[in-house]
């Protein structure tokens, strides 16, 4: 995938003025699930914020628990623990009527474009359905679907009446992107946004969005696995391992310098012209189950760096740098600042 065409600009309007507001915050966020044979562990203790305007990535392979980390966030499924507030109102606690007018602040846009639309409806119908469910006044509905259908690149006038199946993955997004956008939210959750669209298109999609979050200010919350993708688009960079977040800190240096083994093994798993992955950064092995994650630190039966404290003691995620937080007894940032003769692993 080329590299996405806009960089990272200053939130327009009047959210430059507050850059580091939190407008969405997250704290020992829990998801378990009970199946048959024992539990999933499917999000364990998660604790993030993100800021007005800003692009937070989440990365992790598949099955590390980040779709159902935005599938909890949006409250399509209950969490177990912990603490969610959105522009500092709590959520897991708030009182079922008053939680459904705050969630239209906070929107989601699925993986598959075309399965998240409903092929029976029309195109102005999907993108008005959000603002009747929330009772705007019915003479604003018309105006509003035209207003943010255009923002979006897509014409009223001759693809209002279409179905979902008249369009492209690419013009199914962007229906998609427009229904989320007519409520105006604070944060947009992207979940693997591009992964179904054909290369060609991933980038104007990716184009799109970024020109939302800066028009609006938005807080983003973009999920992918597709790490070239996460280097052009985000600000920060979480990474997610099992359930777990075991690194974060702003995308530059998580990319530079990694701090945690499994983010150098991620990174150093992506082609670069003229570069070598050395042999410990290589990630082996398979991911452990979910229902059965290892003792202590979850990465450390594929870890290089593991040892007897690693199998015994779970590290917490600490500051290890301005502004990077990563849970290793041994990151990989200390060990470089570390002097000679000291013990690493």
């Amino acid at each position: 995938m080329s590299a996405v065409d806009t960089a990272r600009h200053p939130v327009a309007g009047t959210a430059a003025d507050r850059p580091d507001e939190a407008v969405l915050e997250v704290e020992d966020l829990v998801q378990h699930f009970s199946v048959p044979g024992g539990t999933v562990h499917a999000v364990d203790g998660v604790s993030f914020s993100l800021r007005r305007g800003e692009t937070l990535a989440l990365v992790g392979e598949s099955g590390c628990g980040k779709s159902t980390l935005a599938r909890t966030l949006v409250r399509l499924q209950r969490p177990k623990s912990g603490s969610v507030r959105l522009l500092g109102q709590e959520l897991t606690s708030m009182p079922r009527r008053r939680l459904r007018r705050m969630l239209a602040r906070m929107q989601m846009i699925f993986q598959d474009p075309i399965s998240s639309l409903n092929p029976r409806r029309r195109t102005r119908d999907i993108v008005a359905e959000g603002l009747r469910i929330h009772r705007a006044e019915r003479d604003g509905i018309a105006a509003r679907v035209r207003e943010v259908m255009e923002e979006v690149g897509l014409d009223p006038e001759t693809m209002g009446d279409r179905r979902p199946g008249d369009f492209s993955g690419g013009q199914c997004q962007r229906i998609a992107i427009a229904r989320a956008m007519a409520l105006s939210p604070e944060v947009l959750i992207c979940d693997e946004p591009v992964s179904a669209l054909d290369v060609s298109v991933q980038a104007q999609v990716l184009n799109l969005l970024e020109r939302m979050r800066t028009d609006h200010g938005l807080g983003m919350l973009f999920i992918s696995h597709d790490l070239s993708v996460v280097r052009n688009v985000s600000d920060r960079v979480a990474v997610m391992y099992l359930g777990k977040i075991v690194e974060i800190g702003d995308t530059d240096g998580v990319y530079g310098s990694p701090a945690h083994p499994y983010s150098r093994a991620l990174i150093a798993s992506v082609p670069m012209a003229g570069t070598a992955a050395s042999a410990d950064a290589e990630l082996r092995g398979e991911l452990p189950s979910p229902m059965h994650p290892p003792s202590g630190c979850r990465f450390r039966t594929r870890c290089p760096l593991a040892d007897e404290r690693c199998a015994r003691e779970e590290p917490e995620l600490r500051d290890i740098a301005p502004g990077r937080r990563a849970a290793c007894h041994y990151p990989l940032v200390a060990q470089r600042a570390a002097p000679s003769g000291a013990v690493t692993a």
